[in-house]
């Protein structure tokens, strides 16, 4: 049996699960398994591995894409920029075992714009590893933006403190929070929404519900929206791709 699975700290609102299934069942993979690893510290990945001898590959969720780096022997190129990972491959080398940590959020994000006229300038809310990847695929589309975050820091702006007019000039706004996600559908990002006209795109990378606050504050105001979940089967089927090499 091939098994392959996700790691985080709370995944009862994912479809990874249910999505590789239908996979499996579609193609006829009767010697595959999708499996869910709910873990409290990132610290406790060694051992899971050491567990779990038929695991061939995971994806990884929050809040760990970026402490997972120290544990893992090898990067792509792709990772090490955006110093996150949502992918890894694992090898087995005799008694060795070999993870290599991929990033296919960038490739699912800007996959999932194909077709779409993206607006410019962005604001990418969020600091955690769904943002760097969004970030890194914002430079490679050549999209100038602006991260907004509840901490702040260089270069950034501070959530709260984001007015009217930083809404208005950057008519491309990006969610990657998991703020809206399912069982937090009362959580609401501190935007300034009266700014949000026709004009503005607000993508959101949550998927579950498949219209989070965030979405339906833009469409009231008849900006185009988007969910998470063509990114989520996009970034995947890559995952999918690198797992089976």
């Amino acid at each position: 049996m091939k098994a392959f699975g996700l790691i985080g700290k709370s995944l009862s609102h994912s479809y990874s699960k249910s999505y590789f299934e239908e996979k499996f069942r579609k193609e006829g993979l009767c010697d595959c398994q999708y499996r869910l690893f709910e873990i409290s510290s990132i610290e406790k990945l060694p051992k899971l591995i050491a567990s779990e001898s038929d695991l061939r590959g995971f994806n990884v969720t929050i809040p760990y894409k970026k402490s997972i780096l120290d544990y893992l022997d090898e990067l792509s190129p792709e990772a090490a920029a955006i110093g996150a990972v949502n992918v890894v491959r694992v090898d087995r080398r005799g008694k060795q075992v070999v993870l290599k940590g991929y990033n296919t959020d960038s490739v699912g994000f800007m996959q999932s714009l194909a077709g779409e006229q993206v607006p410019s300038p962005a604001l990418v809310i969020g600091s955690g590893g769904a943002a760097a990847a969004v970030m890194y695929a914002m430079r490679e589309m050549r999209v100038p933006y602006v991260q907004v975050s509840r901490q702040g820091g260089a270069g950034q702006l501070l959530l709260s403190q984001v007015s009217a007019k930083d809404v208005e000039e950057h008519p491309f706004i990006i969610n990657c929070t998991p703020v809206g996600t399912s069982g937090n559908v009362d959580q609401q990002l501190t935007l300034p929404f009266g700014a949000i006209t026709s004009r503005h795109f607000l993508y959101d990378l949550v998927y579950n519900p498949d219209v989070t606050p965030f979405l339906r504050e833009g469409m009231r105001r008849g900006a185009r929206v988007q969910n998470g979940l063509k990114m989520l089967h996009l970034q995947a089927e890559a995952a999918w791709r690198i797992w089976n090499r």
